[in-house]
């Protein structure tokens, strides 16, 4: 699926993807935070293949979305990165 908090102006969009190698459970969000992925976060080091879009899908508010961007940034600044490896 698409970026939750990626940078940028504009309508965000949530795109439809395939693996085109191996995936594992993104660490950021499994077992740490919602344990079992039952959040359908993958990551991996082979691209992924752009097979559709999702069209219809209700975002955060601008202030959840400033909030979420804020969080991000204070992580940041304290030398915490978002991907682990």
């Amino acid at each position: 699926m698409g970026c939750r908090t990626c940078p940028g102006e504009g309508r965000q969009r949530i795109y439809i993807v395939e693996p085109t190698g191996p995936i594992e459970d993104d660490p950021n969000l499994t077992d740490k935070k919602f344990p079992g992925n039952p959040t359908k976060s993958y990551r991996s080091q082979h691209p992924f293949k752009v097979v559709g879009e999702v069209a219809e899908w209700q975002g955060h508010s601008p202030e959840q979305l400033k909030a979420m961007k804020d969080n991000l940034e204070r992580l940041r600044q304290q030398g915490i990165e978002a991907i682990e490896d």
